[in-house]
Parts: C-alpha cells; sequence; structure tokens
C-alpha cells in the first residue's frame, strides 16, 4: 500500500481543489470527483444495507461489491487506471439472474420499500444510478473505460432485484404502485 495518513487535514483543499491519484489537481467540483464521489457515496449506501439483517448469501455479495467499488472509485480518481475488468461484470450477470429466477415475472412498477433492508437496498440503487450517469458525463469530457458505466448499471439492476429478495425475505413483501388510485 501506497502513503498512509497519519494526518487527515492537510489544508490542501483549502483552496476548492482536490488531489487525483496520479498526483495531479482538479476542483472539487469536477465530473471526474463528482464521478468517484458518489462512487464512494453508493458504497456507504450498501453499507447501510450491510447493517441490516441479511441472508448470508447477500451479505456475502454485497461486501465483495464493496471492493469492488472502492476499486471502481479509485479507476476513476486515477486518469488512464484499469481496475474493473470483464469478469467483474459477468459475475454481476450471474448473480442477477441467479437472484431474480426465483422472482415472480414483475407486472407493475415497485415502490422503494418492503422492510428496512429492501428499502435501504432501494435507496443504495438510486445512488448507483446517479454515479452511472455521472460517469457517463465524465466520459463524455475526458476518457472513461466502458467496464467503469457497465458496471454500475449491471449493479444497479443487481440492487434492484436484491430490493426485491430482501422485501420477499423480511416478510413485508414489496410496495406495488396502485397506478388505478387516482
Amino acid at each position: 500500500m501506497g502513503n498512509r495518513l497519519s494526518k487527515i487535514y492537510t489544508r490542501t483543499g483549502d483552496d476548492g481543489t482536490t488531489g487525483l491519484g496520479d498526483g495531479s489537481r482538479v476542483a472539487k467540483d469536477s465530473a471526474r470527483v463528482d464521478a468517484y464521489g458518489t462512487v464512494d457515496e453508493a458504497n456507504s449506501a450498501i453499507g447501510l444495507v450491510l447493517a441490516a439483517e441479511l441472508p448470508d448469501d447477500v451479505r456475502d455479495l454485497l461486501t465483495a461489491i464493496q471492493h469492488q467499488l472502492f476499486d471502481l472509485g479509485g479507476e476513476l480518481c486515477i486518469p488512464g487506471h484499469a481496475a474493473i475488468v470483464d469478469a467483474d461484470i459477468d459475475r454481476l450477470e450471474a448473480s442477477l439472474d441467479r437472484y431474480n429466477e426465483a422472482l415472480p415475472a414483475l407486472k407493475d412498477f415497485i415502490l422503494p420499500g418492503g422492510g428496512e433492508a429492501g428499502a435501504r437496498c432501494h435507496l443504495a440503487r438510486t445512488i448507483v444510478r446517479r454515479a452511472e450517469r455521472e460517469t457517463v458525463t465524465l466520459s463524455r469530457q475526458e476518457a472513461v473505460r466502458p467496464q467503469a458505466i457497465r458496471y454500475l448499471n449491471r449493479l444497479s439492476d443487481l440492487l434492484f432485484v436484491l430490493s426485491r429478495v430482501l422485501a420477499r425475505a423480511s416478510g413485508h413483501g414489496e410496495v406495488l404502485w396502485r397506478h388505478e388510485r387516482r
């Protein structure tokens, strides 16, 4: 591991800039900082999911995903760096297929909810979607590997499916949008 933080504040960001992993400095509100910052936020939201009661297989999967999100944050923080590979996306797709197989087909929209773990998973899903949008924005300005965007896209899909799984496992069930109420 590189440098360890012995002092948390450095005052180098007081001018509105921050250091990237390659040593360059950019504005704290740059598209790159928005992208990796929102990936970090998504990782924190998954931490909230992990703080709830979960089946062991879901806990193990989300813990592995947290590590990959940290890798992805590093990829976005270091221009030109590659951390997420096609095999990471393939694993998300395999998990998606496995968890979705046992669920009934969707016939209605689902509202975020369905118990604590399910609701937290929905929140994480929406933050991952924002991270994806911000990474796409970055890709329009600077080089971003397509694996980064694909990973975030599949992860949000997986979190949706896991929200459904967790809502059912909790006994709360899914909260369906009632379009006929109007």
